[in-house]
């Protein structure tokens, strides 16, 4: 039997540096596939209702972004696992500190290689 892919999705404001860095890094890992958006108009990517139905687990980088999901999403979100990060809007894209904490704080959820 074949194994099914992880689908994560992660999320902040813009899809421009935390969402987008994760989605870079957590990308070909264990077979997850991986995809980022954001929850501001203007976002790179813009989170749809298409993104919360393919995705298996749910990354947020702060609260009120679990929030605008709820608030926009609602049911869609019954039955998915959502993680909120607690990575405040303080790095930019690729930074190495950024990675390093999202590294620490998704591998209690999933693995994560070294």
């Amino acid at each position: 039997m074949e194994e099914k892919n992880i689908k994560i999705l992660f999320i902040c404001s813009r899809n421009k540096w935390r969402s987008l860095t994760a989605e870079k890094i957590f990308q070909g890992f264990n077979n997850y596939d991986v995809r980022s958006a954001g929850t501001e108009e203007n976002a790179r990517i813009k989170v749809t209702s298409g993104h919360i139905g393919w995705a298996d687990l749910i990354f947020t980088m702060e609260k009120k972004h679990d929030r605008r999901l709820k608030d926009k999403f609602g049911v869609s979100l019954l039955g998915k696992k959502i993680i909120c990060l607690s990575i405040p809007d303080d790095y930019e894209f690729m930074d190495e500190d950024l990675i390093e904490i999202l590294k620490s704080r998704v591998s209690e959820y999933i693995d994560v290689p070294e």
